[in-house]
């Protein structure tokens, strides 16, 4: 499904060692999904995307989004024809959502828990 741009499942131990040089002093990693290249985490204060660029990779760009930034988040459930499920991230200031697409196999509402975990603080 990597072939199709859908985000998978990233074991959080794994996340945290490969990222740990973009984590602060005893920032975990909760939850992390690989698209393709780029890479969504959720950590405990914060979400973080990081995009790689180009052809070769070499640059990244990482966008750090506090929760506070977070307005409000959608959540859309995969289904029978529609193989993949959807994530909607509206930050303040901007008008149009980060929108990121998740396989069938991602636990939507796992990730929807995740976000109102730290979001509704």
């Amino acid at each position: 499904m990597a072939l199709f741009g859908n985000a998978h499942t990233v074991d959080p131990a794994s996340a945290q060692q490969d990222f740990a040089r973009l984590l602060g002093q005893n920032e975990q990693v909760q939850a992390a999904y690989l698209l393709i290249r780029d890479t969504i985490l959720f950590t405990d204060r914060r979400l973080i995307l990081v995009d790689k660029q180009g052809i070769t990779g070499k640059k990244v760009e990482y966008h750090s989004i506090p929760y506070r930034s977070i307005t409000h988040f959608a959540v859309e459930t995969a289904g029978t024809f529609d193989l993949d499920a959807e994530l909607k991230i509206w930050i303040s200031g901007t008008a149009a959502p980060i929108e990121k697409t998740f396989t069938k196999g991602v636990d939507i509402y796992e990730v929807q828990a995740i976000l109102t975990q730290f979001v509704a603080r």
